[in-house]
């Protein structure tokens, strides 16, 4: 499974890749916002580095100004991959921009009927939203394998991109489910780290140590 990493902070995204744990990243507008900068010039920098996809989100409503606005966006890098959401407009324009051989992210998927419309369009990724479904009392890790289910049935090409990650236990399901791309912010990634027992063996390992009254240099 890969892992892309969902902020606009360049220097979050800068201590992961040098771990080797970025295949890619994905940003939306409230990312945008949070990183405080322009959201042509952050996309810019974090392409100069990353060398998997990046996805840019389109703002326009009707289709022909998404359009415009993801070739303006893929104009950025060639690692581009254009977001678009998941409306009757969004699928018009994910259309025409795979058509141009453009990378298309849709995003704010919630059902598989939604992924199955998604594939059809010619998305490159389709962007279920684990945690928000969660929020309303859905499952959103079965949706997951739903949709995995069904690409795998009739050999849809479309990755699925579990977003909206929000817990070391999503990262894990989405895993175990078939997930292709797994979307987290850098504390989660970071959080996968962990595990009691890990730190409860250092916590020995170190007071036996102590003991030995030895050094390793």
């Amino acid at each position: 499974m890969r892992f892309f990493v969902d902020t606009a902070d360049v220097d979050a995204i800068r201590e992961l890749h040098d771990l080797g744990m970025v295949d890619g990243v994905t940003t939306n507008p409230s990312l945008i916002l949070k990183s405080g900068r322009d959201i042509l010039e952050v996309t810019k920098e974090i392409c100069s580095f990353v060398e998997g996809p990046v996805s840019a989100e389109v703002v326009a409503l009707k289709a022909d100004e998404m359009i415009a606005e993801g070739r303006k966006l893929a104009e950025i890098a060639p690692n581009i991959a254009v977001k678009v959401p998941l409306t009757w407009d969004g699928l018009k324009a994910c259309k025409v921009l795979s058509g141009e051989e453009k990378m298309v992210n849709v995003t704010l998927c919630f059902s598989v009927n939604q992924a199955l419309l998604a594939a059809k369009a010619g998305a490159t990724f389709i962007s279920p939203f684990i945690g928000r479904l969660d929020d309303i009392n859905l499952d959103g890790l079965e949706l997951i394998g739903d949709i995995r289910q069904v690409y795998d049935n009739y050999g849809f090409e479309t990755n699925i991109l579990a977003a909206s990650v929000r817990t070391v236990n999503h990262a894990s399901q989405c895993a175990l489910i078939g997930a292709d791309v797994m979307t987290a912010p850098p504390s989660v990634i970071k959080a996968m780290a962990s595990h009691v027992l890990t730190d409860k063996g250092i916590d020995q390992f170190m007071k036996d140590w102590a003991k030995t009254g030895q050094k390793i240099l």
